[in-house]
């Protein structure tokens, strides 16, 4: 249940990846949506589950068979 990743790095590579593509011409997207998404294949990695840590605290993130999200504390 370890990623290889931090979720921080995640969200730095996501943003730096759309800000790029945002600066190629698809001006509609507010700076806001930029850091805003970040695909769960990017957070998963293969696994059903990853563990995330917050402000101290470790959260689950798990996908469901039906394809679903769940993050528990």
């Amino acid at each position: 249940m370890q990623a290889t990743m931090t979720a921080a790095s995640l969200l730095r590579s996501a943003t730096t990846d759309r800000a790029a593509s945002l600066a190629s011409g698809d001006g509609a997207h507010s700076a806001e949506a930029v850091a805003a998404a970040v695909d769960s294949s990017a957070l998963l990695q293969g696994q059903k589950a990853v563990a995330i840590s917050h402000n101290g605290s470790v959260y689950r993130l798990q996908a469901t068979k039906l394809g679903k999200l769940i993050l528990t504390k």
